[in-house]
C-alpha cells in the first residue's frame, strides 16, 4: 500500500508517500509561491506513484470543509497573497485521480500525533494539537473524530486575561488585536521587543508572559473538552516554555480538576522532525484506501 500526504504550508509545502504503517518512503518540500507554481510542483511529484491508494491534505487556511457547502475543498479568505478562494482538493483530484481526505494544517498534525500515541500503546480516547509559529491554530480530536461542524475550530483567536505587565501591548492579530495569536505568535517578538523571537534569552521576561497566555488556552480546552493531552508545537514553543506553561496552569487551574502529571499532560510533540501532520496525512489517507 502507498499513501500520500501533502502538508500545505503558508511558507512551504511537504510532499510525501509512505507506506501502510505510516513510514516515509519519499520525500520533498518546496516554497508555497503561487497556487499554479505550487500545484504544478505538487501534481508532478505524485505522478510518479500511480500505485497510490489515498491522499490526505492538511491545508493552511481558513479553508471550507463542509461537504454541502459550494465552496468545499477551497482555501477561502486567508490572508496568504494570491491564495484566497482557490479550489485546492478541486485541483488534485482532477490530476491525480485518488480519494484525497481535505483538512487543515493543524488537524493533521493533530491525528499524527493521536496515531502515534495510540500505536505505542498510550490509552487515549482524545488530544488537543496547537501550533505557534506565524500564527496559531488548533485541532482536536475526540474519539478518531475532527472536532468542528460549521467549520474547522480557530481557536487560535480565544480571548484572554491579559498580563499585568503586558497591558500596553495592543497585539497584532488584524480581526482581534490582543486574541491568543495576536499575543503569542511568532511576529509578537518583533512587535514588542523590536527582534526576532529565536533571539530572545531563555529568562527573558516576555516568557514568563508567553507562558500566561499559553497556559490560559491550555486551561480553557481542558474545562471545555477534558482532554486525554494537549500537544504543543510550532516554532516558538520549547520544552523551556512548556515548564512555564505547566506552572502558570498549575497556579490558574488551582487543584480545580485533575488532569494527572502535567509533564504528560502538556507535551512536545513525540513525532520527530516535525513529522506530525505528515503522519497524521498517512492515517487519514489508509482510513479512504
Amino acid at each position: 500500500m502507498q499513501l500520500g500526504s501533502i502538508e500545505a504550508g503558508g511558507t512551504k509545502f511537504v510532499c510525501a508517500v509512505g507506506d501502510g504503517d505510516l513510514k516515509v518512503e519519499q520525500q520533498v518540500q518546496f516554497p508555497t509561491t503561487t497556487p499554479e507554481e505550487t500545484f504544478a510542483k505538487t501534481i508532478e511529484f505524485f505522478k510518479q506513484f500511480p500505485e497510490i491508494t489515498a491522499i490526505s491534505i492538511s491545508s493552511f487556511g481558513p479553508i471550507e470543509i463542509r461537504k454541502s457547502a459550494p465552496k468545499y475543498g477551497y482555501i477561502t479568505d486567508t490572508p496568504k497573497k494570491n491564495w484566497s478562494n482557490v479550489d485546492f482538493l478541486g485541483v488534485m483530484k482532477a490530476a491525480l485521480n485518488v480519494p484525497i481526505y481535505w483538512t487543515t494544517d493543524v488537524n493533521g498534525s493533530a491525528f499524527g500525533e493521536y496515531q502515534h500515541a495510540k500505536n505505542n500503546g498510550e490509552s487515549l480516547d482524545s488530544l488537543v494539537y496547537y501550533t505557534i509559529g506565524t500564527g496559531v491554530g488548533a485541532g482536536v480530536v475526540l474519539n478518531g473524530e475532527f472536532l468542528g461542524d460549521l467549520g474547522h475550530p480557530e481557536m487560535g483567536h480565544v480571548r484572554l486575561k491579559r498580563h499585568p505587565n503586558d497591558l500596553e501591548f495592543a497585539g497584532i492579530c488584524p480581526f482581534h488585536g490582543d486574541c491568543l495569536e495576536g499575543l503569542v505568535s511568532g511576529p509578537t517578538f518583533e512587535a514588542r521587543l523590536g527582534r526576532k523571537g529565536e533571539t530572545v534569552a531563555e529568562n527573558d521576561p516576555v516568557w514568563d508572559i508567553l507562558a500566561y497566555y499559553i497556559a490560559q488556552a491550555a486551561l480553557q480546552v481542558t474545562l471545555m473538552i477534558r482532554p486525554g493531552k494537549i500537544v504543543f508545537g510550532g516554532g516558538v514553543t520549547s520544552e523551556t516554555l512548556l515548564q512555564r506553561v505547566r506552572e502558570q496552569f498549575s497556579s490558574l487551574m488551582n487543584d480545580y480538576l485533575a488532569v494527572g502529571d502535567l509533564d504528560q499532560y502538556i507535551v512536545m510533540p513525540e513525532i520527530a522532525n516535525n513529522g506530525s501532520a505528515t503522519v497524521g496525512n498517512f492515517a487519514l489517507a489508509k482510513n479512504l484506501a
